[in-house]
């Protein structure tokens, strides 16, 4: 009896260990949930490459535009649980955009199953040279000194830079208008020409107009510099710590993906992000690498984000429509 019992452990076994080892059994498909091209596109198509590697499987991105990031995020949502659908999580795309709308056409805590933290690019507050400001404190002084609202630009409606705007003139006690872009690109221009008072923004896009001083850097919405914009003071250096911003990114899965599968992509995106030419790649586009210690980090990550930014959108009361 003894021996029989022996002999049917790892028979028993086997079914679980085929399981684990199955994992990935096809190529893995990353949407991302904006058009190719832009931030959220560069980041994640610099990551496939290498996880692909580490997985054993191909990763292949696949452009989901549309809704400010639900379409892509719903495309994930509504996939089989397998881990062979990833969504690049981003703090536009599943945060903001998401807080904003009346509904969206999937369960923000059930359909997803977060898998890692990849980082983060503090905003910078970068204004038209013509106001005159040079920090946090001047700008306040120009906002509450003027009879009409300063404008800032944002690259759309439930975007990273239009909340950020929004925190912005709660914590400095001054009134903004929003003027929502189809873009950064476009945003940007219209600040350069002075037509808005300024923008927040991720550090890479700015780059260039601060250089040509065009656009003049008046804080880092963050607690720490970044090594693309060393001379730029933190919100927290200038005596304003609650201006605290970043576009950041992650990995995420359809949610009830077995924990095998997560814990797989989780170590192979934490490897991946510790390659020196990935880390340099990221770096190049204002992107600090940062990896989560472990899937559950990041989840709460994701919540605590979600309960912060809500505050600040119920507060300034924005909407979709």
């Amino acid at each position: 009896m003894r021996r029989r019992h022996a002999l049917a452990l790892p028979l028993l076994a086997l079914p679980a260990a085929a399981r684990a080892q199955s994992f990935p059994s096809r190529p893995i498909r990353l949407v991302i949930p904006f058009a190719a091209g832009g931030s959220n596109d560069i980041i994640g198509r610099i990551l496939t490459e290498s996880l692909g590697q580490r997985l054993g499987q191909p990763v292949v991105v696949e452009n989901r535009g549309g809704a400010g990031g639900i379409l892509g995020n719903e495309v994930v949502a509504s996939a089989p649980p397998d881990g062979h659908t990833l969504l690049l999580t981003g703090s536009g795309s599943f945060v903001s955009s998401g807080l904003i709308q009346p509904r969206v056409p999937y369960d923000v805590n059930r359909g997803f199953a977060h898998i890692g933290y990849i980082g983060a690019s503090p905003a910078v507050i970068a204004i038209n040279p013509s106001l005159g400001a040079t920090n946090l404190r001047e700008f306040q002084a120009l906002g509450k000194s003027r009879r009409q609202p300063m404008s800032y630009a944002s690259p759309g409606v439930g975007t990273t830079g239009h909340v950020t705007g929004a925190l912005i003139g709660q914590v400095l006690g001054i009134e903004l208008e929003h003027v929502p872009y189809r873009g950064t690109g476009p945003a940007l221009q219209d600040v350069i020409a002075g037509r808005v008072d300024f923008i927040s923004n991720a550090a890479a896009p700015l780059q260039p107009f601060l250089q040509a001083g065009t656009l003049r850097g008046i804080a880092l919405a963050a607690a720490r510099r970044i090594d693309l914009l060393p001379n730029l003071t933190t919100s927290v250096e200038q005596g304003f710590p609650q201006i605290d911003s970043a576009t950041w990114f992650g990995l995420s899965a359809t949610g009830g993906t077995p924990a095998a599968a997560v814990n797989a992509v989780h170590a192979a995106l934490n490897a991946t992000l510790a390659e020196p030419d990935v880390r340099r790649r990221l770096l190049e586009q204002g992107l600090e690498p940062e990896p989560s210690p472990t899937p559950d980090d990041f989840a709460r990550f994701v919540a605590s984000e979600r309960e912060r930014w809500g505050a600040v959108i119920r507060a300034a009361r924005i909407t979709a429509d």
